[in-house]
């Protein structure tokens, strides 16, 4: 279990870990193709085949998270589109009973997310998500993903923390492996990121959350 004793700050990412990663799923994966395959007038199964060779080929990197990179590489209007199916935005269960603990246990609480800030506005309006938080953090701010080095060492210097002392919660295994680099003591992910796809077996090396209540903080 998480030692709460030995933690300071908290940082918690957003999409798979506090809201439900079907949204985005939904929007890359099924969405945003049929869109292209209208603009482009193209078979809807070979938009889907050339997005995702064409998304895979950014994976990791700041241009994946981008709505302006893909706006202009697609030529539609992405964070446009992500209102008109904002309703399937959502919590993950009991992330929000797990926020208002952790904000009452006194802790310093950091969202970092690698959300383009369009996107973590449109779902903060959605959620009202900011109200759990001391400060929000898009890896944009910073011009480097969280897969990156750099991106904590920014971090760290715009909100100073203990790495040691800190805990991060993200459903992504590479940016827990480079926060794990960068020094952070304490590094958990979660086994059911997406409600709509079954869960993770696994996320070794990393422990994993499944349930929020079983991991209040004391």
């Amino acid at each position: 279990m998480i030692d709460w004793h030995d933690i300071d700050t908290v940082l918690l990412d957003m999409d798979g870990t506090l809201l439900d990663l079907a949204f985005d799923n939904f929007f890359w994966q099924v969405y945003v193709p049929q869109q292209y395959a209208l603009h482009r007038a193209v078979p809807e199964q070979e938009a889907l085949t050339l997005l995702a060779d064409w998304i895979g080929r950014h994976q990791g990197t700041l241009n994946w998270y981008c709505l302006d990179f893909w706006s202009d590489e697609l030529g539609l209007d992405i964070a446009g589109l992500k209102r008109q199916v904002a309703d399937r935005i959502g919590f993950r269960p009991g992330a929000e009973d797990f926020l208002r603990a952790l904000r009452d246990s006194g802790r310093r609480v950091v969202m970092v997310t690698n959300a383009h800030p369009d996107a973590l506005s449109l779902k903060v309006e959605r959620t009202g998500i900011d109200q759990y938080f001391d400060a929000l953090v898009s890896s944009h701010q910073y011009r480097a993903a969280k897969e990156e080095q750099m991106f904590w060492q920014r971090l760290n210097d715009a909100h100073p923390f203990t790495p040691a002392r800190a805990l991060l919660v993200d459903d992504s295994l590479p940016v827990l492996g480079s926060a794990q680099q960068y020094g952070v003591g304490h590094l958990w992910s979660i086994l059911h990121p997406d409600s709509s796809a079954p869960a993770r077996d696994h996320t070794d090396p990393f422990p994993a959350i499944d349930r929020f209540e079983l991991v209040l903080p004391k």
